[in-house]
């Protein structure tokens, strides 16, 4: 496996062959240490090669404030590296031990409304704190300078899931550090005021002083300060990830940094944290009981390889089953797991692992499935993990290929803290929710996708595909324009261009900065109340339906593709194309059915000549190629019912199948997976 492009790993530290590494969380602190020698024998049984180690060990390494011990570490790693198994590192800075908050509880963080949050479960930290950084900064002194040249480190986990449980902190220490950040994005205090529009309902402030964070107020607060406040949070977060990633870089400079995102999570801006990576690494979950789990996590998993530019990636925690935390835990049924893990594969990732190896006897995730559940080897799930371990062993050649797409959506987090904050026509607008309305015909046509942010290099591409991209950076609109000009396809959805990155409306009418590409304006916002639906009348003479949001759109050059069938907007343009340049621009202003908006992304796509990499393919079939030098590989994944029976170009051979011979048909069974390697 190609961890990082940009890093080279010693080669007496490779424990593990080249590959797709396989693996998971080990905890072995949980457990007696005569249980340790069973573990890594069982690893080896099941084909791990690589395990996360120490996140929360923190406690333990450290019991008493500057008191280490790490013998039982010590012992852990060498007995890792006695099985052949490489380890990625964690700083175990995730939880702070009990002592930590007893001596200084100016660490523990604080609710909007003052309200302080104790140990006992985990994160239990202030971003901002000083004393909980430069604790977190001493381990990691010790632990990288003990452990730098230990055959088993094979790269550094920093943190574990930054932000999900404390993603922000409204603490005065907070309110200090959100001060010390305004004064240097903005430079003096009237900038500010301007950037806040202060002016209105007598918020202007004479000092930096005298700001807060948006703390629980009386009404709306400040949207504008509740935005500087989302990035500000994140910005926290990351501060506390590279001050640990700077000591890491100056004792260990070859050993690469990955931390774990939490699928695609809204306090943290995956892009952004993506460049200060060496590997991009995320933990996915899906839901047995959502039958478009699959699409979802198609989306991260998309997301997550298109954060570095199509760079291989690791998926760092799954679920071999069940997991603990939903109102209802349906485990996995049989094939699911080894058809979601690939789907992984297929989508970019060269490591797969769970949480965890080993299933916990007690604490909060007692219940959450591992490798070796309570049950022990005699089990489905320790079957099933085994099989893929090996399975995936076997294929080593697809490490270090790529995908390519030429469609992207775009996903900007700015514009989704500022979409969803309150005092909007519609607080029902969810961001997620409607960039996945958008993914999954894509996904469903089996036609890749990239997702990036409105800064990124769009001129590979056929077709830009841009849900509710409320805040819109002036450049980045002209990014867009200039795209379509050049003879790019682009689709946008209502409730685009709107506001700029102070959250105050672009003037010239909505939506100004899109208005030349789109060849309309927006009149009025007429957002539908709830369950309220109305007809979609199309050119050819369908009705389609519609919810959520409807707008009164004025064409400026556009042409009306369907209409609104009902409603206060009956006979005014619901979806409009406009020639521009050498491309097209397409709007839609209201959110579509799935079969509707299905079949206007059929004919966006066609018109854009982004075409499905596999033709003809039957539903629930997913298909992904990865290429490089050792190949191109194309993906085939059964995530229906029932068998699917599928035509191929030309005679391949599946690669996970001993002894086949090239074929032109493959039935793939429900579940199933093929991977083909294309001559």
């Amino acid at each position: 496996m190609r961890l990082a492009d940009s890093s080279a790993i010693d080669a007496r530290r490779r424990l593990r062959p080249p590959g797709i590494a396989f693996g998971g969380d080990y905890n072995p602190e949980q457990w007696p240490e005569e249980v340790w020698a069973e573990d890594v024998a069982l690893m080896k049984e099941a084909g791990v090669s690589l395990v996360t180690a120490g996140i929360f060990s923190w406690a333990k390494v450290e019991p008493r404030p500057g008191e280490y011990d790490f013998g039982w570490f010590d012992r852990v790693m060498d007995h890792l590296a006695g099985a052949g198994v490489a380890v990625c590192l964690a700083t175990m800075t995730a939880s702070p031990p009990p002592w930590l908050s007893r001596l200084h509880p100016g660490i523990l963080p604080e609710t909007a409304d003052g309200r302080r949050m104790w140990p006992g479960g985990r994160q239990h930290y202030c971003p901002s704190s000083r004393v909980y950084r430069e604790h977190a900064v001493r381990l990691v002194e010790r632990l990288a300078n003990r452990y730098a040249d230990h055959p088993a480190l094979e790269m550094w986990h920093i943190g574990n899931e930054y932000g999900c449980h404390t993603p922000m902190c409204w603490c005065d220490e907070s309110a200090a550090d959100f001060r010390r950040w305004l004064a240097e994005r903005y430079g003096d205090v009237e900038a500010l005021n301007d950037a806040w529009s202060t002016a209105f309902w007598a918020q202007r402030y004479d000092s930096f002083d005298e700001v807060l964070p948006p703390r629980l107020a009386p009404t709306f607060p400040n949207p504008a300060q509740q935005l500087d406040f989302a990035r500000f949070s994140d910005d926290a977060l990351l501060q506390c990830y590279l001050a640990e990633k700077e000591v890491l870089r100056r004792i260990t400079p070859d050993v690469p940094v990955t931390t774990n995102f939490i699928g695609v999570h809204k306090p943290v801006d995956a892009f952004r944290w993506a460049a200060e990576e060496d590997v991009v690494s995320v933990d996915v979950y899906q839901d047995p009981h959502d039958d478009s789990t699959h699409i979802a996590a198609g989306f991260i998993f998309d997301v997550t390889r298109s954060a570095r530019a199509g760079q291989p990636w690791m998926l760092m925690e799954q679920a071999p089953s069940a997991v603990n935390w939903r109102d209802r835990n349906g485990p996995k049924p049989p094939g699911r797991m080894r058809l979601w893990s690939w789907q992984a594969v297929a989508q970019g990732a060269d490591a797969v692992l769970y949480f965890q190896w080993r299933q916990s006897r007690g604490g909060a995730e007692k219940y959450h499935s591992a490798m070796v559940p309570h049950g022990g080897t005699d089990t489905r799930i320790f079957r099933e993990v085994s099989e893929l371990g090996h399975e995936l062993g076997s294929v080593p050649e697809i490490a270090g290929t790529r995908s390519t797409a030429e469609v992207a959506l775009v996903l900007d987090w700015n514009s989704w803290w500022a979409l969803e904050l309150d005092s909007h026509p519609s607080t029902a607008l969810n961001q997620m929710e409607i960039a996945l309305a958008h993914y999954r015909p894509l996904f469903e046509d089996g036609i890749a996708c990239d997702v990036v942010p409105p800064d990124r290099d769009l001129s590979g591409y056929r077709l830009v595909v841009v849900p509710n991209l409320y805040l819109l950076k002036e450049p980045d609109a002209e990014r867009l324009t200039a795209f379509v000009r050049g003879g790019g396809h682009l689709l946008v959805s209502f409730f685009s261009g709107i506001v700029d990155e102070c959250d105050r409306v672009h003037l010239g009418g909505y939506p100004a900065p899109l208005r030349e590409v789109l060849g309309l304006r927006v009149e009025e916002f007429w957002p539908l109340a709830e369950n309220e639906t109305v007809d979609i009348r199309h050119a050819d003479g369908t009705v389609g339906r519609a919810d959520l949001w409807s707008e009164a759109v004025v064409p400026e050059g556009a042409q009306a593709v369907a209409d609104f069938g009902c409603g206060p907007l009956a006979g005014q343009p619901a979806v409009t194309r406009h020639s521009f340049g050498e491309g097209s621009a397409w709007y839609v202003a209201t959110r579509l059915a799935p079969e509707a908006m299905r079949a206007l992304t059929q004919d966006v796509c066609r018109a854009a000549s982004a075409g499905p990499l596999l033709p003809g393919l039957p539903e629930h079939v997913q298909a992904t190629v990865r290429e490089g030098d050792a190949g191109r590989f194309l993906f085939l994944l059964n995530h229906g019912r029932d068998a699917a029976e599928i035509q191929l170009p030309e005679p391949m051979t599946d690669a996970l199948t001993q002894g086949a011979t090239p074929t032109d048909r493959l039935t793939l069974p429900a579940a199933g997976v093929a991977v083909l390697v294309e001559p």
